[in-house]
């Protein structure tokens, strides 16, 4: 029988931001929707266009300029289209720090760190030391974070800030 179109624009989608996220280099998940749905943008050959540039912008402004553009074509992005963008902007933030991992959901979350990261170890033990409730570093190199997130809202705040603290100290 024939495959509803349905579940080839899920595969496709799922695809694309499988594809997205290891072209990335970081991995940024806070557990809330990050895609492009049907309804705001049918055609999937197009999704999958907006996709790859979406994944492809080298900057917060190239990252703007794609924004305005689908406002332009398609009109209000609808949340999870918006989410989209924040993640993939956080991802540029996060990717000169090498930060490989960013990871937050209801109860906290963690970041995992590349070997060549930038991020400055003492600027690290200070955040460690300063806030011991939230923040713990396991053997793996990987920040644990303690936190209570319940809210998208709330996870894209931490991680904006988290993301600017370690950008603020980077040697």
């Amino acid at each position: 029988g024939a495959v509803p179109l349905l579940a080839i624009d899920t595969v496709a989608d799922r695809a694309a931001v499988a594809q997205q996220a290891v072209e990335a280099g970081a991995e940024i998940n806070l557990h809330v929707p990050a895609l492009m749905p049907d309804d705001y943008l049918p055609d999937v050959h197009l999704r999958l266009v907006h996709y790859k540039r979406i994944a492809s912008a080298r900057d917060t402004d190239e990252l703007e300029r794609l924004q305005v553009e689908l406002i332009d074509r398609f009109g209000l992005l609808p949340k999870p289209t918006k989410n989209l963008f924040r993640i993939t902007g956080l991802r540029l933030r996060a990717e000169p720090l090498g930060i490989r991992r960013l990871e937050l959901g209801a109860t906290g979350g963690l970041v995992e760190f590349s070997p060549t990261t930038t991020v400055d170890p003492g600027a690290l033990v200070r955040l460690l030391e300063s806030e011991p409730d939230t923040y713990t570093l396991d053997r793996q190199q990987k920040l644990r974070i303690n936190e209570a997130l319940d809210e998208p809202e709330q996870r894209f705040g931490f991680a904006r800030r988290l993301v600017d603290v370690l950008s603020s100290v980077t040697g």
